[in-house]
């Protein structure tokens, strides 16, 4: 049987028929995607009222962060197996209602470990939700207007993003953090509502769930995440202090890593031998069978593992050394939100006259050159005009190459298995999400002790009985304000707490532009995998394509915007 290409007009389906579709349906899925997105980005703005308000570390509201990513990440793939089996209209529809119910408890929650349940719930509500909503597009959408749709949906997340660094930082400063979350439990009520404009599908209930490949996948993915989430805390190798425990003297960080890797290869062998004798394999491998869409997997990881590193640096840089509120933070990232947000949206319309690999090896040449620029304009003000330059310009590489991947995922598989392609994106996204702050800050930390230890070893104003009383070299980024506090318990004159501040600044401006230009090498590296994604455009058949089957050719189909023609299912 050969499956129908997601983005083909063809097939007996006309180019009218498609530009009459409704773009309501469209409607309930971006506020889909909005709610999750929202959720996780409210959660950091929050982060200093939930610690007020429960008399909690900051540690232990981290928590719930990491609560929601792993129970996305770890059950992704069963949630696309419920949707080819129950209907992805039908789960979509309950996964709302259980989304709506667990911010009822996030804005009402009494304490930490109600706040931290109710994201463990969303979590698993946001692992059925990702895959359905790939689903619902390649059921409701075709051709131009399907790539239109993958591109609203790139930019419902980065919509979502501004909004709740806004919405959040102008809540959480003048009334609390509960009422940024209560928002959400109306929005799922009108995410609700709208699910019944959806086109009504059907599930299949021969479909089976590969429980063995599910506790696989899950442990993979959970030993990974801990464990690139946790280098700093507990070392890369030695334990430090912080760890739980270590094997030997050794991080259990590392070993964890190395144990998700095992376990993620057991997983693809134990789905090869499931697929060999006809049974239903958690995760269809035909959605990563050929080179152009690993190579689309390997780019996807690549850009959103740097989004989250930058995300991640920028914040921590101005909260921390600068001492600035959530809101400048979020003013000072506006440009870069707005750029993703507008370009993941606008690149669709170079589908028609650009090949999938120009685009990408364009967009992440783009990427590394914004880094380097960033990396020798960057100062103490984020708002000077060359600063905005690099934020725009790395913005726009990133919201193209995000749409541009995940539309060659989805273009280049049968509509059967637009859940499976869903399940892998989640998967993908949060990993890359966690490996690119993990590893952001392993270098930032790395980094900052190695300029500190430098530069208080060639200052002769600060002696080292000074340096002995607060022990600079272990103090990571601390504000200059914080820092200031310190020395004054010290015996150090004002003159040596002056130096002391200025040692601080410039270390940690020094850490971060060094840092940023490793992410442009990262950027420019991945321009190599960039270079093997399709290289036709739309309505060219490819010389070689990667399959030979006559009777998918004979078809007449013609490759989608993501460059690919119909493959046997």
């Amino acid at each position: 049987m050969v499956g129908q290409t997601l983005s083909v007009p063809g097939a007996g389906e006309s180019s009218a028929a498609q530009a009459q579709a409704s773009w309501v349906p469209m409607t309930a899925i971006a506020l889909g995607q909005m709610l999750m997105s929202f959720n996780v980005a409210s959660l950091p703005v929050a982060l200093g009222g939930m610690v007020r308000s429960f008399d909690v570390p900051p540690t232990t509201v981290g928590t719930a962060i990491v609560m929601y990513s792993m129970a996305v990440a770890a059950l992704v793939m069963l949630g696309a197996k419920l949707n080819q089996r129950y209907g992805a209209v039908r789960v979509f529809r309950t996964v709302v209602v259980v989304f709506g119910a667990a911010q009822v408890l996030m804005t009402f929650s009494p304490t930490a470990t109600l706040m931290i349940t109710a994201q463990g719930i969303s979590g698993a509500a946001g692992a059925a939700l990702v895959p359905a909503l790939v689903a619902l597009i390649a059921h409701e959408y075709r051709g131009k207007q399907q790539a239109a749709a993958l591109g609203i949906l790139g930019s419902a997340r980065a919509a979502a993003g501004v909004a709740a660094f806004l919405i959040g930082g102008i809540l959480g400063t003048y009334i609390g953090w509960r009422p940024a979350f209560g928002i959400l439990i109306a929005l799922s009520a009108l995410v609700f509502a709208l699910s019944f404009r959806l086109t009504p599908d059907r599930g299949r209930p021969d479909i089976g769930i590969d429980l063995v490949g599910v506790a696989l996948a899950a442990t993979a993915v959970l030993l990974l995440s801990f464990g690139f989430n946790n280098v700093n805390r507990w070392g890369l190798g030695v334990a430090l202090p912080g760890a739980p425990f270590d094997v030997l003297g050794l991080s259990p960080a590392p070993i964890m890593i190395v144990l998700g890797l095992a376990f993620g290869q057991a997983f693809l062998s134990w789905t090869h031998r499931r697929q060999a004798v006809g049974r239903t394999p958690l995760l269809a491998l035909q959605v990563i069978d050929s080179p152009e869409e690993r190579a689309a997997v390997y780019a996807m990881f690549s850009v959103v593992a740097l989004e989250a590193a930058l995300n991640f640096s920028v914040p921590l840089y101005i909260q921390i050394v600068q001492g600035r509120t959530p809101l400048a933070t979020a003013i000072a990232m506006m440009p870069f939100n707005l750029s993703v947000f507008f370009s993941a949206l606008l690149i669709i319309r170079l589908y028609d006259r650009l090949t999938p690999r120009q685009i990408g090896r364009f967009g992440f040449l783009l990427c590394s050159a914004a880094l380097v620029w960033l990396a020798f304009v960057v100062h103490n003000d984020w708002s000077e005009f060359p600063v905005l330059i690099g934020l725009v310009l790395f913005g726009i590489g990133q919201g193209s190459l995000v749409t541009l991947v995940f539309n060659v995922l989805v273009t280049a598989s049968p509509k059967e298995l637009a859940g499976d392609v869903g399940s892998l994106r989640g998967t993908t996204n949060n990993l890359a999400a966690a490996v690119g702050t993990a590893v952001a800050g392993a270098l930032l930390v790395g980094l900052l002790s190695a300029n500190v230890m430098r530069s208080l070893a060639e200052n002769p104003r600060l002696p080292p009985e000074i340096q002995s009383q607060v022990n600079l070299d272990n103090i990571t980024f601390v504000s200059n304000d914080r820092l200031r506090s310190l020395m004054e318990g010290t015996t150090a004159t004002r003159d040596q707490i002056d130096e002391a501040v200025r040692v601080n600044t410039e270390a940690r401006l020094r850490a971060l532009k060094i840092g940023l230009l490793i992410m442009a090498a990262l950027a420019l590296l991945t321009v190599a995998p960039a270079g093997r994604l399709p290289p036709y455009k739309p309505g060219e058949l490819p010389r070689d394509p990667p399959w030979n089957d006559a009777d998918g050719i004979a078809l007449g189909e013609a490759p989608g915007p993501g460059g690919a023609i119909a493959k046997p299912a």
